[in-house]
């Protein structure tokens, strides 16, 4: 059996590996991001994406997104959808960093409750096949991670033909 000094250092580096990966593939630019953390879940009622844990020391925003297309229950036709995000009370912004403001952040959108893609514009056409989908935006930090209260957009349900 192998000293406890000895098992800290095979047991805590594979997780923070681990933990690493998983934070850089969640903040990917341009694929989808993998399925929901073990024991993690969306608050009741809000239809958010699976991850419902905010820190109590984030900063709350005043800004409002909301998806302005695809439309509730619009049909689509074709390969793509175009969405559009409109964000009041707040400032979108290049630049990832620190310097946490409720007036500037990103824009992380989610189709069907997986994290499709960060976004620095308002627009963006993402590929679909035929089916029903669900889109939802988020307003977030600088930093890539959710303010508290999180800003959520309305979840709407489209389809393409």
């Amino acid at each position: 059996m192998l000293p406890h000094r000895f098992l800290r250092p095979l047991v805590l580096r594979p997780l923070t590996v681990m933990l690493a990966a998983l934070v850089v593939a969640s903040c990917s630019p341009g694929a989808p991001a993998t399925s929901a953390p073990a024991g993690a879940s969306a608050p009741a009622g809000s239809d958010a994406p699976y991850i419902s844990y905010v820190p109590s020391g984030r900063p709350s925003t005043t800004a409002k997104v909301s998806i302005v297309s695809p439309t509730p229950d619009q049909v689509i036709s074709g390969s793509t959808v175009h969405v559009v995000v409109a964000v009041t009370g707040a400032t979108i912004v290049d630049d990832t960093n620190e310097d946490l403001r409720p007036d500037q952040g990103h824009v992380h959108v989610y189709l069907d409750n997986t994290l499709w893609y960060m976004q620095y514009s308002l627009i963006k056409d993402i590929p679909v096949h035929p089916g029903t989908y669900t889109i939802k935006a988020e307003f977030v930090a600088n930093d890539h991670a959710p303010f508290n209260p999180r800003d959520w957009s309305t979840q709407v349900f489209f389809t393409v033909k």
